[in-house]
C-alpha cells in the first residue's frame, strides 16, 4: 500500500499485561489507517473481515476517507444514529445482529470511528460478539482522544444511570488524527476540553498552565496546540490504566467530576449536557467539596474555576431537580458498600480519593456552585479573569 505524506507524530504506550497497545497521534492519519492496520497484523490480515462503527454525522464528514484507506479489506458499514440517547443495549443487539448477517467470525476487527458513544459501543460489541473480537479505536471529538477512546471502558447507559451494563476490553490500537476535530462544532470541542482540564488537575500542572495561556490557541484548534493537549492527556491516562487496569485503586482519580457529572446526565435524561460540560459543573461542586473539607485551598480552588470558566459557556443548572440528582449519584458505579466515592483536589497535580462525605453535603455544595454563576460573563462581557492569557501563543517548548 502506498505510504502517505509524513507529518508530525507522536506516540504514547498503553502496558497492560498480555494487551499493550499504541495510542498514535499524527495529522493525516485517518488516510493510513489500512496501513496501520497491515502493520498491527504484519500482513497476515488478508481475508479478515473488518466491519466500521460510525455515526451518521461522523460518516457525513470523514467516512468517504476512511474507507478509501481501507479498500483493500473492503469493509461492512454499521451506522447508528448520533447521540447519547441511542447508547442503549438496544443499540447494541441491532449491531451484533448486523455482524452476524455479515458474517463477522472471532477473527473479524471492528473499527469504531466516532466519538465517545461510538467508542464505547464499539467496544463492548467487540468484547462480547462471539465472546470476544478486535477492536481499534479511531476516535473523532477531542473527548474521545483525550480520554474515552483510551483505557478500554467499555459499555452503555441505564435509563437509572450512566455506563451501568459495560466490560473492560482493551482495543488493539488508538489512531488519532487531530485534522478531523476541523469539522467539531465548538460547543463540543470545549467538552472535550473539560476533559483535559480534568487531567491537568489530576497530575499535569504544566498542562493546566499551558491551557490557561494557550486559550486562544487551543479554541482556534492550532494543530501544534491540539497534539500537545492531546498527547499530554494520553501520556497521562495511559500512564494511570497502565499501572491499574480495572480501576482497583488508582484509577479511580479519573472519576474527578464524574461523580456529580454522571448525575446530571441521567437527571436530565442525556438531553441537555455534552459529556464534557457536565463534568465541568462536576469539578467545579468537587472543588467547592475539597475547600469545605480543608482539603483545598481558596485560592487554589479559584485558580481551578477561573480556567473551568475560560472554556465555558456551558447549559446552566436552572430548574434542574436535585432530588434526581441526588437519586442518580446514589446509583452511581463509584458507590461501593454503600459508601459514595469522590474523587477531590489538593492542589493542580494532587487529587484524593474521599468516601465519607454524605450525600447532602455533596448537593450543598452543587447547590453553591449553581449559585456561584461560574459560567456567566463578567460586566465587561469577558470570561472571568480572561485578561491577557487570551492572545497567547502557544509556547514552542510545549509542543510534542
Amino acid at each position: 500500500m502506498r505510504q502517505g505524506p509524513k507529518t508530525e507524530a507522536s506516540q504514547v504506550t498503553v502496558r497492560i499485561p498480555g494487551a499493550s497497545y499504541q495510542v498514535r497521534i499524527e495529522e493525516g492519519l485517518i488516510r493510513r489507517v489500512g496501513e496501520a492496520i497491515e502493520e498491527l497484523q504484519g500482513g497476515t490480515g488478508a481475508g479478515r473481515k473488518v466491519f466500521i462503527l460510525s455515526d451518521e454525522n461522523v460518516w457525513e464528514h470523514w467516512g468517504a476517507r476512511l474507507e478509501r484507506s481501507l479498500k483493500p479489506f473492503s469493509p461492512k458499514l454499521l451506522r447508528i444514529p448520533a447521540g447519547e440517547k441511542h447508547k442503549r443495549l438496544a443499540t447494541v443487539e441491532k449491531i451484533a445482529q448486523q455482524m452476524a448477517a455479515e458474517g463477522g467470525e472471532r477473527s473479524s476487527l471492528l473499527i469504531a470511528f466516532g466519538g465517545g458513544v461510538v467508542g464505547d459501543i464499539g467496544g463492548f460489541v467487540a468484547s462480547i460478539f462471539l465472546r470476544g473480537i478486535d477492536y481499534i479505536q479511531v476516535p473523532t471529538t477531542l473527548l474521545a482522544m483525550v480520554d474515552s477512546s483510551i483505557g478500554g471502558k467499555t459499555g452503555v447507559n441505564l435509563v437509572i444511570g450512566k455506563n451501568l451494563v459495560g466490560s473492560f476490553a482493551q482495543p488493539r490500537m488508538v489512531l488519532t488524527d487531530p485534522a478531523v476535530l476541523k469539522t467539531l462544532p465548538e460547543r463540543e470541542l470545549r467538552a472535550g476540553l473539560f476533559e483535559a482540564i480534568k487531567c491537568a488537575v489530576i497530575g499535569d500542572p504544566e498542562l493546566f498552565e499551558f491551557l490557561k495561556v494557550a486559550r486562544r490557541s487551543v479554541l482556534q484548534c492550532n494543530a501544534a496546540a491540539m497534539r500537545r493537549v492531546i498527547h499530554a492527556c494520553a501520556s497521562l491516562k495511559g500512564n494511570v490504566v497502565s499501572r491499574d487496569e480495572k480501576e482497583g485503586g488508582l484509577r479511580r482519580v479519573l472519576n474527578y467530576g464524574h461523580t456529580i457529572g454522571h448525575a446530571l446526565e441521567a437527571a436530565t435524561e442525556y438531553k441537555r449536557f455534552l459529556h464534557g460540560e457536565a463534568v465541568a459543573w462536576g469539578m467545579l461542586a468537587a472543588n467547592r467539596l475539597a475547600a469545605e473539607v480543608n482539603m483545598l485551598a481558596p485560592e487554589e480552588e479559584a485558580r481551578i474555576a477561573v480556567l473551568i470558566s475560560l472554556y465555558g459557556p456551558v447549559p446552566s443548572l436552572s430548574q434542574i431537580q436535585m432530588n434526581s440528582v441526588e437519586h442518580h449519584m446514589s446509583v452511581d458505579k463509584k458507590v461501593r458498600a454503600g459508601r459514595l466515592h469522590f474523587v477531590l483536589p489538593k492542589r493542580v497535580g494532587e487529587v484524593a480519593i474521599v468516601d465519607d462525605i454524605p450525600r447532602a453535603k455533596a448537593m450543598r455544595a452543587l447547590e453553591f456552585t449553581i449559585r456561584s454563576k461560574p459560567f456567566e460573563p463578567a460586566a465587561d462581557g469577558k470570561p472571568p479573569s480572561a485578561g491577557k492569557t487570551r492572545h497567547a501563543k502557544v509556547p514552542k517548548a510545549a509542543r510534542p
